[in-house]
């Protein structure tokens, strides 16, 4: 069904509605219409990495997780696993009459905005910091989640629209104050291609304003940019309460009932909140019309008719209740988990190991057996999970297994310390015992995270507070690497983690883990044991803990990410280690029809592997700045050892653009060049990955 005679029909509906009933489904718990035989709908559903907060379902690698992987295909066939086992969960809610929240089909993911802050606790949610990177993935999981069917089999909404991440304290009260160059080069592009190229249904606002406006009425972001200029065609919504601080926070209207109005009449056409409820008062006071009312609600209509909920028969009503977290879903967790697992130190290639030839094996450190830490925020809840310890076990079957937290991930203060020396004791013990440690440090989401649901004296209201690990695991690894010659740390965390001085100089082996999803732990123990060539590259930059970061309360990209970074990181955008080795030869350039780059991507190593190619140009205006680098294209290729593989990889020519300061895209002036090959072309990548990017000189 397109679009047009979705409204249409939608139009017809709500022709039929008075202007109170009309109003009261612009609410996000909309009522039944009972004498129109509309049921209640709640709108409120999040699937950011598997279906959310409402029971069983695979819980996927977390959103920054899969941006590791570099493989939208891959989080393409995730998202549609989401949307079934979501058609799945709905079918069985409807025929028990179960229309409560979390039971819709309206999913509020992904979250494209930019991971500009390695503090911000949300940006676990996202897929990183580069904003083609955030473009292809964003897009990828859109289409996912939609499908190209005549029914969306799930609606998606790209969400926190505009200039979003951080800080979390002062989200409902923050004014975002950001370039025309860096809203338009940066913030914009992932909703732009999400709308434009991916067809997105819903768009979500943010809760600040952004240079003064409050993004859930922004005439600037919603009917100039959104509406006018990108022809969106679906629903927006509001973050939950954000309408309410249009008056309470950022005093930007003098009442409730006229924030209701500003909004609706911007064109926000669904309120998560209460505020909608003012807008029979603001109707009755003449702040708004029937039609604007209406209007309203036909673009929310449009969405249930193309999910199907009109049909005299429903469509995808018979995916049936078993296909959630089944194991056809959780092979393909298995995947996603194993792709995004990066290795960022490998010293003297000790991984992989052969799991015959070791005898004893210690897992120790607070997420050691964590589930929290597989699973990240705005998650469902698996029917099976695989610690690291779990996984060790498994691999390592024949290898005597010491397990022991030896200290919480964090403490607080009033604690006795002595508590944790004692902990200490243990993992201390297990390692002596061993002959080698697996050492699980981190975070979970009690500890970065969303404002309310993150709390401890590491951070502040989810925000990182340092890029250092905890004391309390600070002191844990002085005392392993003390007793334990071969350490090797996993470190599970959301965001970018300086493991420390005394673990870069004594582990053999560093593994970033993300929260790798319900089954992470076995794919780091297959890891660990060489069953996959690890694939995963960084989406963040990895900066030393002791840089001086800029102010978190600016949104200018002045030396923020490797696009516009000035000193040397400690691990840079794009970077990941293999076991195997990749040899890049015979690159080219085609520009007839559109911008084609070709390579033969050869598999040099004794081990099968996934190698992420990377495209990055280069280019600069003698108008405005240009970035460092700007990542291009991406293409997952897997070969066999000794395999010859001729890549193509299209190149759109908006990513080639610079972008001056009224935040218009032009031809650079002098020079552009493309970079291709496995990791980004800065002198850092090419010291640690031992080989240089091709360069083709465009002019």
């Amino acid at each position: 069904m397109k679009y047009s005679e979705a409204y249409e029909k939608a139009e017809k509906l709500v022709s039929e509605m008075t202007v109170e009933e009309a109003a009261s489904q612009l609410l996000y718990n909309s009522p039944a219409v009972e004498r129109l035989n509309i049921n209640e709908y709640n709108w409120w559903n999040e699937a950011l990495h598997g279906v959310a907060r409402a029971g069983t379902a695979t819980v996927f690698p977390q959103a920054i997780g899969l941006a590791a992987t570099f493989n939208p295909e891959l989080i393409e066939n995730v998202a549609e696993v989401i949307s079934l086992e979501g058609r799945a969960k709905y079918n069985k809610s409807i025929e028990e009459n179960d229309r409560d929240i979390f039971k819709g089909l309206t999913y509020w993911s992904p979250n494209i905005n930019i991971f500009r802050d390695p503090r911000w606790g949300r940006g676990q949610e996202t897929y990183g910091e580069d904003p083609f990177l955030t473009s292809e993935c964003g897009c990828a999981f859109v289409r996912g989640l939609q499908g190209d069917g005549e029914f969306l089999r799930s609606a998606a909404c790209a969400k926190h629209f505009a200039v979003h991440s951080g800080p979390e304290g002062l989200r409902h009260t923050f004014d975002a104050k950001v370039s025309e160059q860096d809203l338009w080069e940066t913030y914009l592009p992932a909703f732009e291609w999400t709308v434009k190229s991916a067809g997105v249904i819903g768009v979500m606002g943010a809760y600040n304003r952004t240079n003064g406006e409050p993004c859930c009425a922004s005439k600037k972001l919603i009917k100039d940019i959104l509406l006018d200029k990108w022809k969106f065609n679906g629903y927006f919504v509001s973050d939950c309460g954000a309408i309410a601080d249009i008056h309470q926070n950022h005093h930007y209207t003098e009442s409730d009932t006229e924030s209701a109005a500003l909004a609706l009449k911007r064109g926000c056409n669904l309120n998560c909140g209460w505020i909608y409820q003012k807008l029979i008062d603001a109707y009755e006071e003449d702040m708004i019309t029937e039609d604007e009312i209406k209007n309203a609600a036909a673009k929310l209509f449009a969405v249930r008719f193309l999910l199907g909920e009109f049909e005299e028969k429903r469509p995808f009503s018979d995916i049936p209740f078993e296909k959630l977290d089944c194991p056809e879903h959780r092979s393909l967790n298995l995947k996603a988990a194993r792709e995004s697992l990066v290795l960022i130190e490998n010293k003297e290639n000790f991984l992989p190991l052969k799991p015959s030839e070791v005898k004893s094996i210690a897992v120790v450190g607070p997420n050691c057996m964590s589930v929290t830490a597989l699973e990240g925020n705005y998650n469902g809840r698996a029917s099976e999970y695989i610690t690291v310890a779990d996984g060790i076990r498994r691999i390592f079957s024949e290898s005597t297994v010491n397990v022991a937290e030896g200290s919480q991930l964090w403490y607080e203060k009033k604690n006795d310390w002595s508590g944790f020396a004692n902990l200490h004791s243990t993992a201390v013990a297990a390692a002596k015992a061993s002959d080698l440690t697996v050492l699980c440090l981190g975070l979970d989401s009690t500890m970065e995270g969303e404002e309310g649901s993150a709390a401890s004296e590491y951070s502040d209201k989810g925000d990182k507070h340092t890029l250092f690990l905890p004391e309390t695991q600070q002191k844990l690894t002085e005392k392993i690497c003390e007793v334990s010659e071969n350490v090797i740390a996993v470190i599970i965390a959301g965001s970018a983690i300086d493991p420390g001085e005394a673990l870069r100089k004594h582990a053999k082996a560093i593994i970033h883990a993300w929260y790798p999803g319900a089954v992470g732990g076995l794919a780091v123990a297959e890891l660990i044991a060489g069953i996959f060539s690890p694939s995963g590259k960084l989406p963040v930059t990895f900066y030393n803990g002791n840089d001086t970061l800029p102010d978190f309360e600016n949104y200018s990209m002045e030396n923020r990410t490797y696009r516009f970074i000035k000193s040397e990181p400690l691990y840079p955008f794009g970077y990941g280690l293999s076991y195997t080795n990749f040899v890049y030869s015979n690159a080219s350039i085609n520009i007839s029809g559109g911008i084609k780059i070709s390579v033969n991507v050869k598999n040099t190593g004794k081990i099968a592997g996934n190698e992420k190619v990377q495209v990055y140009a280069k280019y600069t205006d003698s108008e405005c700045r240009t970035p460092n680098f700007q990542l291009c294209g991406i293409k997952s290729v897997y070969t066999e050892p000794g395999e010859n593989r001729a890549v193509e990889i299209s190149v759109d020519d908006y990513w080639l653009k610079a972008v001056d300061e009224d935040g218009i895209r032009k031809e650079p002036d002098r020079t552009l060049s493309l970079y291709v090959g496995g990791h980004q072309p800065d002198e850092q990548s090419t010291k640690l990955c031992g080989y240089s990017c091709i360069e083709i000189k465009i002019r």
